[in-house]
């Protein structure tokens, strides 16, 4: 996780919530990890919005949504 957040950290203008919510969104699936990891290796001069618009895209993105989720819903 650490060479995401080192990345991440180096994109031009990021910022902290960038950092905490792809971090966040990577650390569930390692499949997450390693498809944004590719994505960053693959997109050098990637922005923070061109990261946010690749995961938007990713099949799985949505199922962290508590909405799209009924026992995490409950909970809160």
């Amino acid at each position: 996780m650490r060479e995401l957040e080192h990345k991440l950290n180096n994109l031009p203008n990021t910022y902290f919530d960038f950092i905490h919510g792809i971090t966040t969104y990577a650390n569930k699936k390692p499949e997450r990890y390693r498809a944004i990891m590719e994505f960053l290796n693959d997109n050098p001069n990637a922005t923070p919005s061109d990261v946010t618009g690749f995961v938007m895209t990713q099949p799985d993105f949505f199922e962290d949504d508590v909405r799209n989720n009924p026992t995490v819903a409950n909970v809160m």
